[in-house]
């Protein structure tokens, strides 16, 4: 099997509670797909960069993502993003022109609270690009994968679907 790389940026998926504050914040040291991983008996590459929001996502933070996947010597690779502003930087790597496997994943509801959505879309995620033949960048969430451009974010029912 080609090995698979996990870009960890941050979002839901990745948020825990803090005792301090009351909010929920980013954990930055990707505790939440080390949590996937060791359940699966699995060792997986995972590179925690970023650690925020989606909506505090600049254009900087994505040209990050793009120098990592420029790096990476994977040519298989899931990023871990929130999904509030997923699209927009679907777009930008596909405008970039990365010439690999990427699909996009992230949670609505963290880990921490309900691992079952997070852990779903990472497994499906992994298992899709696994068997991936062609490049280009992908959106994996509540059970769709399909290329960035067929999936929306349905913020009035709250989850993703094809798009029209």
């Amino acid at each position: 099997m080609k090995k698979i790389l996990i870009i960890n940026t941050g979002g839901t998926f990745n948020k825990i509670y803090n005792p301090l504050t009351g909010n929920l914040d980013i954990d930055p040291t990707g505790g939440a797909i080390k949590s996937i991983a060791k359940a699966w008996l699995t060792k997986l590459k995972i590179k925690n960069i970023i650690g925020k929001d989606s909506l505090e996502m600049t254009d900087e933070d994505r040209e990050t993502i793009v120098r990592n996947i420029k790096k990476a010597k994977e040519n298989k690779i899931i990023i871990v993003h929130g999904t509030d502003t997923i699209d927009k930087t679907a777009v930008y790597l596909s405008n970039a022109k990365l010439n690999k496997q990427i699909i996009l994943t992230g949670a609505m509801v963290p880990y921490e609270i309900s691992p079952i959505e997070s852990t779903a879309n990472l497994c499906s995620s992994y298992g899709y690009i696994s068997c991936l033949k062609k490049k280009g960048v992908f959106i994996s969430m509540n059970g769709i994968i399909k290329d960035y451009k067929r999936v929306i974010k349905n913020k009035e029912k709250g989850y993703f679907e094809k798009s029209k």
